[in-house]
């Protein structure tokens, strides 16, 4: 596929969204000057505030987007409705984010607790907060797509359509597969595609560009000396696969990787 006017326009409006929010969340963090328990609760209503709208905007943003696709397909289709409180805060995760928000602080605690100096502790929470953060900032998305496309019939799958100037490995693999619409689109931290809905006739089956495909596994040869698409020498399902984490459901991660509770989740950025 490519890139329409209407893509660059939802994607840069996004992008701005995560800066934004991004950038005070951060601020945020750094300007406290302590990271005590007592310190969670303000640091919390100073910025849980921020997140949620940040959320907002980009359900908001992503349902347009899908409604104007949809209109090249169905012109008299009605306006599309959307539960904002079904794709944003609590409903993300299944957690309250006041207990999610509180994770970061515990890192610095935990830090501290190894014998790391404070400015090493602070940095991992930090860390550990901008995860936290442009999950829940993707999550919004990818939420949102599934609750969309629900209301648009004609649109039976999705596909993952690269648009930085440099994107992941997990990213380009997962963008040669199709996924059907009800299905949340695998994430990670930072990921800036595009999901967008397609109509088909048939089914494609699960690789929709064989020839990228191909090209990656290319790639791969280059960089680590070896390959086989037959997974024996090279077992590509342990170098980029998709991952069920119960609290933020298909997470793009490495084959390895355990999800035991919402404190113990590790992913690649």
């Amino acid at each position: 596929m490519t890139l329409t006017r209407l893509d660059r326009q939802y994607g840069s409006a996004v992008r701005g969204v995560w800066a934004s929010v991004l950038g005070r969340v951060n601020r945020s963090w750094s300007g406290l000057g302590s990271w005590r328990g007592s310190d969670v609760r303000t640091f919390q209503r100073k910025t849980l505030p921020v997140i949620l709208a940040g959320e907002r905007q980009i359900a908001t943003l992503t349902a347009s987007y899908l409604e104007q696709l949809y209109k090249d397909v169905d012109p008299k289709a009605r306006r599309v409705t959307l539960d904002l409180d079904a794709v944003t805060g609590k409903s993300l995760r299944g957690v309250d984010p006041v207990d999610v928000y509180e994770r970061p602080f515990k890192e610095v605690w935990t830090a501290l607790s190894d014998g790391e100096s404070l400015d090493a502790a602070v940095a991992r929470g930090g860390h550990r907060l901008e995860t936290i953060t442009k999950t829940d900032l993707q999550l919004a998305r990818t939420h949102t797509v599934r609750e969309v496309a629900d209301d648009l019939p004609r649109f039976e799958y999705t596909v993952r359509e690269l648009q930085g100037e440099y994107d992941c490995a997990l990213c380009m693999i997962a963008a040669t597969q199709r996924y059907h619409k009800r299905d949340l689109a695998p994430i990670h931290p930072g990921c800036d595609c595009l999901v967008k809905t397609v109509t088909a006739d048939y089914d494609p089956g699960q690789v929709i560009d064989e020839e990228r495909l191909e090209q990656i596994h290319d790639a791969v040869e280059a960089a680590i000396g070896t390959f086989d698409r037959g997974g024996r020498a090279v077992d590509y399902r342990k170098i980029i696969i998709a991952r069920e984490h119960g609290e933020i459901g298909p997470v793009l991660g490495y084959r390895g990787q355990r999800f035991t509770g919402p404190d113990d989740i590790h992913i690649p950025t």
